[in-house]
């Protein structure tokens, strides 16, 4: 990759890590299913009259509206909200590695290799040293929400890839556009009216800001610009760049919010990066890194003896 592309990767997913900090922000202005709402109308509500028609079967942006934007998004701004800290978050959510492999092989017949499933389980190790963290000192049904929205990110993978559109931005501004009006009766109907509109009336700059971040800066400039990233390059040479995501996200949390991880989810994060990593190197490469780091240092030259005299 040239290096200006690079930056970029790094770029996004330094604005996917640096996401998780900005939907804690917004989770203590609105409840968790109208920010949701929000954040979706955002992006969708003044893009939908200028981008055309999605060029797909309209099955397809429903399916994957309500997979990512309703249930993915949903549960994860739930979990977050019960008490699931913003950098483990970001950490657990890469699971839906685990899930998108599962779902592929389950719905498209697809043969993992055997590099990719030791990824995967390597990956899952991590997850599970993650849940055994988690559960010494923090709501297991908010790890639990957290898990089930990793599972339908995973889901919503494989339905985009039946679905291929071949406009991304297109796709992201009409897949925005299901969510916001179910997401909102949830809304009115769990977190009840009252709870909605005192949030609305008592909104913060902290949280008008909170919703632009996270519906235009990650949702729509960090799509995009992956996506464009996707067309000029192998996908095996842009998705390493993704496990920089849970780094950003766990040292973002650190600093800005004053999170605290143990030795256990420090080890946890080395083995879920490592695991996803595996799956998203193809084979050589992986195989040219491993003989890398195992090459043993050239002995070093003689030197010459010194002149006599």
């Amino acid at each position: 990759m040239a290096p200006r592309d690079i930056g970029l990767a790094v770029l996004i997913a330094a604005v996917w890590g640096l996401n998780f900090v900005l939907i804690h922000i917004g989770l203590e202005t609105f409840p968790p299913l109208l920010f949701c709402a929000l954040r979706f109308a955002v992006v969708a509500v003044p893009a939908v009259f200028f981008v055309g028609p999605p060029r797909v079967a309209w099955t397809w942006v429903a399916a994957v509206g309500c997979t990512l934007g309703v249930a993915k998004f949903g549960l994860l701004f739930l979990g977050m909200h019960a008490g699931m800290p913003a950098g483990l978050s970001s950490l657990v959510l890469q699971s839906q590695a685990v899930f998108t492999a599962l779902f592929a092989t389950v719905l498209l017949r697809e043969r993992p290799t055997g590099q990719r499933t030791a990824g995967l389980a390597v990956a899952f190790g991590g997850i599970a040293l993650a849940a055994a963290d988690h559960g010494l000192g923090g709501p297991v049904g908010a790890f639990a929400l957290v898990i089930a929205a990793a599972a339908f990110w995973g889901l919503s993978n494989v339905l985009t890839r039946k679905a291929a559109p071949a406009d991304a931005l297109r796709w992201m501004v009409w897949v925005s556009a299901v969510p916001p009006l179910p997401l909102l009766a949830l809304s009115l109907l769990v977190e009840g009216p009252e709870a909605d509109l005192r949030a609305l009336a008592g909104v913060s700059a902290a949280g008008i800001g909170a919703i632009a971040y996270v519906g235009l800066v990650s949702t729509l400039f960090g799509f995009v610009a992956w996506s464009h990233l996707l067309r000029r390059y192998d996908a095996s040479a842009v998705a390493p760049y993704s496990l920089l995501v849970p780094v950003f996200g766990m040292s973002s949390s650190w600093l800005l919010l004053g999170e605290r991880f143990s030795a256990l989810a420090g080890a946890a994060a080395v083995l879920v990066i490592a695991g996803i990593g595996l799956t998203a190197l193809r084979a050589d490469r992986s195989a040219a890194l491993i003989r890398m780091l195992l090459r043993r240092p050239a002995a070093p030259a003689a030197e010459p003896p010194a002149p006599r005299g």
